[in-house]
């Protein structure tokens, strides 16, 4: 392909990759300044649990998803049983559920005064029964389990229906069982999908805010919120988050190391797969199982949500919550729009230029789906803050009028924070887009004596609509969904349907919470949709 003279695409990919770097570069300088009196609160008192519940959580989440996650992938597309093609794809539906959402939801069900251990004491009377703590670890693992299970679901299914037969049926032919071929012979071959998967999951677990919150079970993002808003200290909350993105950053690199040193590779690539047709009460276990972890992960909690929500329907559906809606909306729209700009850039730059500089750019640019809202949330704040600050010296210097917080607390900052967080989102689904497109059209174009640009504009972007609309839609969503950086950025009266959740969780008000709830599921659910027709059209429908 002719190389494309672009310098601004350079320039503006180095920036990108500035974007991202900078407020974590202000996240590490509040070593800068000393909180002795803070860290030693905070020794004396929960850094110790912070560490301890935060280990407690990533552990049983890791196991939690890794056997879910394997088992029902491996019991939708190597077993036949009965509805097996509807579970094939419903069991990906939690992935429209946040996790706050489901953890306010089990808490009104099974706490003490939920209708679950209410109908117990009245139908066994008060002492006759025992019911495991929900507000407890195990709890918040569970629910935690129930929402993230799906990341490592797809990626196995998907490494699973593509695994030859004919490696299996060696296995088998030397004398392996059933299952001694899934573990020596499936599981290894899907290694570097199951890590994958497995990682974002303890990655989500570790930025989680709403879920920890409305469980009271603190973790490091919990803390950098109360040193925000409950003692005040920024500078507190910027050391907090650098303990997190180091966690961050250690979950990336050992999934990276993980998935780079696998070399499993696959004789035949096949989507005619073998299935064992259970018999007996093998089959109706096999339905049992995955009816189970449906009910609980997505039909209860829709079904809950509903109730409460149609309870409360005619006093909540109001202006007041047509303007979260519109608030929510502008937001993601907004995000949305300049995070789809910035990866198309990224991945056009990085499609007609091979050199370090534009390579190792992108690379950083897109690591922002690995860092915490929350981390970013302060990285924003203290790099605005800084700037306001300097744009107020300048001013006084020069004898004008001091502008004031510009830039802290305003819709941009927000809006920055969530293109930061989500530029990763968006990038995977146009650079495969661009990928698709064959060289020699664009070459053809140039050749008619079209600019690069105008390439651009008559050529890419008509072919890559698919991959632009599926890359806007998940930021859309993402960004609804985001209640960490929301938190903590939003501007006075721009609420979101997120923060009306915790707001309405943190006072008990379950049915409050419901309608917005009900909402944020509704609209995650088109990706979710738009992901099981790809998969249906790629499993051949089989």
């Amino acid at each position: 392909m002719a190389r494309v003279n672009l310098p601004i695409l350079k320039i503006t990919t180095v920036m990108l990759a500035m974007v991202v770097v900078l407020p974590l570069l202000v996240v590490f300088s509040g070593w800068m300044q000393s909180e002795n009196l803070v860290w030693e609160h905070l020794l004396r008192t929960v850094l110790g649990d912070l560490l301890k519940n935060t280990a407690w959580l990533l552990l049983g989440v890791g196991i939690g998803v890794t056997i879910l996650g394997v088992g029902l992938a491996w019991l939708t597309t190597r077993c036949e049983f009965p509805c097996r093609r509807i579970f094939d794809w419903a069991l990906m539906l939690p992935l429209a559920v946040p996790a706050y959402v489901m953890a306010f939801v089990a808490l009104g069900l099974l706490d003490y005064t939920g209708p679950v251990q209410t109908g117990l004491r009245e139908t066994l009377g008060s002492n006759n029964f025992w019911f495991p703590e929900v507000r407890s670890t195990g709890g918040v693992i569970t629910v935690m389990t129930l929402v993230l299970y799906p990341y490592v679901y797809m990626l196995a299914r998907s490494s699973f229906i593509t695994q030859g037969n004919s490696t299996v049926e060696a296995a088998r032919s030397l004398g392996l069982s059933a299952w001694g071929a899934f573990f020596r012979v499936s599981i290894p071959t899907a290694r570097p999908a199951i890590v994958a998967g497995v990682s974002l999951a303890l990655m989500e677990a570790l930025a989680d805010f709403g879920a920890v919150a409305i469980f009271n079970y603190d973790t490091f993002t919990t803390a950098i919120y109360k040193a925000w808003f409950g003692l005040f200290n920024l500078q507190a909350a910027s050391q907090l988050a650098s303990f997190l993105l180091i966690l961050a950053v250690i979950a990336l690199t050992a999934e990276r190391q993980l998935r780079g040193k696998a070399k499993y590779h696959e004789a035949t690539r096949s989507t005619n797969v073998y299935r064992y047709h259970l018999a007996g009460w093998h089959r109706w276990g096999a339905l049992f199982i995955v009816s189970l972890i449906s009910l609980l992960a997505f039909i209860v909690p829709i079904i809950q949500l509903s109730i409460w929500a149609w309870g409360v329907l005619s006093e909540d559906m109001d202006g007041r919550y047509i303007g979260l809606l519109l608030h929510t909306l502008m937001l993601g729209g907004m995000a949305a729009g300049l995070t789809v700009i910035s990866a198309m850039v990224l991945a056009f730059t990085r499609r007609t230029h091979s050199d370090f500089l534009v390579r190792g750019s992108v690379n950083i640019a897109t690591l922002g789906y690995a860092l915490p809202g929350s981390v970013l949330a302060v990285g924003v704040m203290l790099t605005f803050t800084s700037i306001d600050n300097v744009l107020t010296t300048m001013a006084t210097l020069i004898g004008w009028q001091s502008p004031g917080q510009i830039l802290t607390g305003s819709v941009f900052a927000l809006v920055m924070a969530y293109m930061v967080r989500f530029l990763a989102v968006a990038y995977g689904p146009i650079e495969s887009g661009l990928c698709r497109i064959r060289v020699g059209i664009a070459e053809a174009a140039r050749g008619l004596g079209d600019s690069p640009l105008f390439t651009l504009w008559r050529v890419y972007l008509p072919l890559l609509r698919p991959g632009l609309f599926t890359a806007g839609l998940l930021v859309l969503v993402d960004v609804m969904k985001e209640m960490p950086a929301t938190m903590l950025l939003r501007p006075f009266g721009w609420d979101t349907l997120a923060v009306r959740i915790y707001e309405m969780t943190s006072e008990g008000e379950w049915e409050r919470a419901a309608l917005p709830a009900i909402t944020l599921i509704l609209v995650g659910l088109i990706p979710v949709i738009v992901l099981v027709r790809r998969s249906a059209i790629y499993q051949g429908r089989n």
